[in-house]
């Protein structure tokens, strides 16, 4: 009970910065906080801020929540801090679909109709999801852990190369295809937010119901067996969720690295807790780091932007520096 107790608090904690980050957020843009006073009485200010900051930041939120619920189901599926969202290809799937789509764009009438109706979002959460299940089908299944590890790297190394020829072939799309790369919440609108949000709650219903056997795996698997858990049912929908948590931030805001592979490290050092709570307090610290780090990315160099995936980069590669040194 004081487990819990705790792990409430935390998760009190996470939410009340993440909800003061999101008023900060409606205050930074080009015109900085005067659109906030002059929204009242100015239907131009109004929509700035709550048809572009305000679903920018709360997209920013969920594309983190979403990135640090699928870090903590890896770590635990595969047993090792260092899995990450990304390891079973999803990344590489996804850049190959836009770089596809941006492609097929320009390639004829009927092409341009399919990409207007299915969209770079859709293009980029099919290409996720399509990795992730060549990689289930080269391991054969979910049964063997390292099997599916190897898989996951081939698999991002093959379609990462697919995505290469694409972009070479056709030097026009080398722009849009970098900016998928490098992650923006930019472009995210209340359509985006909806997604992720019906999604998101899809998979922390399923991430928390499957989370005993993430407790069995933690023991070996072996004694997770010996509990009596269908391991390989359970692995399988393990994957699905993490699938899908990762294919719909991926689809919104691009690539964002070291989201979902911090998160999880940062719950860990407040609090030891079974996967149940990392897993929704992984999720809300993915989001406030997300949400913190666009914000970082409006302001540092005003009225530009920086990419939000580069600066996530460069503080979470920070970060596990630091960890790593720590521990040494």
């Amino acid at each position: 009970m004081t487990q819990a107790r705790r792990a409430v608090g935390v998760g009190g904690a996470l939410l009340a910065v993440a909800v003061a980050l999101l008023a900060l957020g409606l205050c930074i843009g080009s015109t900085g906080f005067e659109s906030v006073l002059a929204a009242r009485h100015d239907p131009v200010a109004l929509q700035i801020v709550s048809d572009i900051r305000l679903p920018r930041t709360l997209g920013a939120w969920l594309a983190g929540a979403l990135l640090g619920l699928a870090g903590a189901v890896a770590q635990g599926l595969f047993r090792n801090p260092l899995a990450d969202p990304y390891l079973l290809g999803s990344a590489s799937g996804a850049s190959m679909g836009v770089a596809v789509a941006l492609l097929l764009f320009g390639a004829s009438p009927a092409s341009t109709e399919w990409v207007v109706r299915l969209g770079l979002t859709g293009a980029a959460f099919v290409g996720a999801v399509l990795a992730v299940l060549l990689t289930l089908t080269l391991a054969r299944g979910v049964q063997h852990t390292l099997r599916l590890l190897l898989a996951g790297v081939i698999v991002g190394v093959v379609l990462g190369a697919v995505k290469d020829l694409i972009s070479i072939a056709s030097i026009d799309i080398m722009q849009a295809l970098t900016g998928f790369m490098l992650g923006s919440t930019g472009l995210v609108g209340w359509s985006a937010c909806a997604v992720m949000a019906a999604l998101g709650g899809t998979c922390l219903v399923l991430a928390w119901a499957l989370a005993p056997v993430l407790d069995g795996l933690a023991l070996g698997e072996a004694t997770a067996r010996s509990l009596g858990l269908p391991l390989g049912r359970m692995r399988a929908a393990l994957i699905a969720v993490l699938a899908l948590a990762t294919g719909a931030a991926v689809a919104q805001t691009g690539l964002i690295a070291f989201v979902g592979l911090a998160s999880p490290h940062l719950v860990r050092s407040v609090l030891k807790t079974t996967h149940a709570w990392l897993i929704v307090l992984s999720a809300l610290m993915g989001g406030l780091l997300l949400m913190a780090a666009d914000l970082g990315a409006r302001w540092l160099i005003a009225p530009q932007e920086l990419p939000v995936g580069v600066l996530t980069a460069l503080l979470g590669g920070s970060y596990l520096l630091w960890l790593m040194h720590r521990k040494a």
